[in-house]
């Protein structure tokens, strides 16, 4: 994904590190740091990391050890993580104590540009997780779309189109995080009402839409007909909002003509259960 005038904008050096085999200009470089001493990576654009890849990749280090260095640099009287957040976590689910590093001096420009691209990379992000960090660059240190392409190394309209994903309902960008929904499917979404939006997001879900089949659904919804979407209601709609922005996690409400009704939250991992019922105690 990256190009090369991304590679040549982040230097041979930097460039090196992040790739997925190590150069002996790497494993010169690289020193045994204790994995206590290393903060995760403040400007991680990756939100969501599968507990089965993580478990999969810890029984492989534990076998072959780390081969691949990752990249830190200094912080208070310990380190912050910049790239190889995933080699970081599986060495500590497989116990180990010291991890090999390579420790360079960035700034947080350079850090945040740096996680960005590792994971853009290896195809990790999903869209609305390059949308934010993309944004990040925008607000935190004042670029332009432009300069956000040129740093990351895609197009001006990629950049473009992402960015326009952050004015979806949370819940959508929760389903994109979710990887229920990719770009093509939510694209088409944004613009319209957000009760259509979302309509049309679980539809494409529960018939396994094209995004094709998005592009005419969205357009027929454009201008939408009131009884089109009379039965979501702007009470529910909001209330499924902010408890999937307060629980982190995609919730849907079902009303039933009784007055009765159905809460569904989807989760990923049985971790993410624990975190709702950590909060759920908290309000007692």
């Amino acid at each position: 994904m990256k190009t090369p005038q991304k590679r040549q904008a982040l230097g041979r050096g930097l460039n090196a590190l992040l790739g997925d085999k190590p150069t002996p200009e790497v494993l010169a470089q690289a020193t045994l740091i204790a994995i206590t001493k290393i903060k995760p990576n403040q400007y991680q654009p990756r939100s969501h990391f599968d507990q089965d890849e993580m478990n999969a990749l810890a029984e492989s280090i534990r076998r072959d050890g780390v081969l691949m260095p990752i990249l830190i640099r200094p912080q208070g009287d310990g380190y912050e993580l910049i790239a190889g957040e995933r080699r970081w976590r599986a060495s500590q689910i497989a116990k180990l104590k010291e991890i090999p590093a390579v420790v360079r001096d960035v700034d947080d420009l350079q850090a945040l540009e740096l996680a960005i691209v590792e994971n853009e990379q290896r195809d990790d992000l999903t869209a609305v997780e390059s949308a934010r960090a993309y944004r990040r660059l925008m607000d935190e240190f004042n670029y332009t779309q432009q300069q956000v392409a040129e740093s990351i190394g895609v197009s001006r309209v990629q950049v473009s189109n992402l960015i326009r994903l952050l004015q979806l309902p949370n819940v959508i960008q929760m389903m994109l995080e979710e990887r229920k929904l990719n770009m093509g499917h939510a694209r088409p979404l944004v613009g319209l009402e957000s009760i259509a939006a979302i309509q049309l997001a679980k539809l494409c879900i529960e018939k396994g839409w094209s995004a094709r089949q998005m592009e005419r659904e969205a357009k027929k919804a454009s201008t939408p007909k009131k009884e089109e979407t009379s039965n979501i209601s702007s009470d529910v709609l909001a209330l499924e909002e902010e408890m999937t922005r307060v629980l982190g996690m995609s919730v849907s409400l079902k009303k039933k003509k009784d007055g009765s009704g159905e809460l569904k939250i989807n989760y990923q991992h049985k971790q993410d259960l624990d975190a709702v019922l950590q909060r759920l105690r908290q309000e007692r």
